[in-house]
């Protein structure tokens, strides 16, 4: 401590002043304690990692049964999936395409093991030449099964059926509308 400091200190009425940078030390040191109880820490809820151009091929004895693509994956903490840019599923028998699903967006439930696929979905069936139009599916992969309980439309090459809710096969080879709303042929 410089001479000045001490006489400054003494003039003042201190006569230990190391007594003095001890108590000032001692109320700094408090203080900032009392500031960091106060602080709450942020919790992250983002997504844990990030993958770009991601494919899953799903297999059983050394044949495709499926295929996930997507442009960008985000895994989240709690195990579940995002796919913001879109999602395209291939459904596979005897390692030939038969259905394709595409969502402009996807997300996997982790806790349900189920996908939702929402904005512009679309369900062809390539072996039957019929297409499904809704605005949200889930898949439940273990059940094998589709479902939505939003409108519907199906176009096959003879006619266009309208309903709300529908059950499928994940295939889309067989299905039950909950609600019917209509049908019209379509000429040839």
């Amino acid at each position: 401590m410089s001479n000045l400091s001490q006489v400054l200190l003494r003039k003042q009425g201190w006569r230990n002043p190391h007594l003095f940078w001890v108590l000032f030390l001692a109320c700094f040191s408090w203080s900032c304690q009392k500031a960091d109880e106060n602080i709450k820490p942020i919790q992250y809820n983002g997504p844990t990692s990030e993958t770009y151009n991601q494919v899953t091929i799903y297999s059983d004895s050394a044949q495709m049964k499926l295929k996930l693509s997507a442009p960008v994956e985000q895994q989240l903490q709690n195990g579940d999936i995002i796919y913001t840019k879109g999602m395209y599923i291939t459904f596979y028998e005897e390692n030939k395409p038969t259905t394709i699903i595409t969502a402009k967006y996807g997300r996997y439930d982790k806790a349900k093991d189920q996908y939702v696929a929402r904005n512009d979905v679309v369900v062809k069936n390539i072996v039957k030449n019929e297409q499904l139009n809704t605005e949200e599916l889930f898949w439940e992969r273990q059940k094998q099964s589709i479902f939505t309980d939003k409108f519907v439309r199906i176009t096959s090459t003879e006619e266009v059926v309208t309903g709300v809710g529908l059950t499928a096969k994940q295939d889309f080879s067989d299905y039950t509308l909950k609600q019917f709303s209509g049908s019209f042929v379509l000429k040839q």
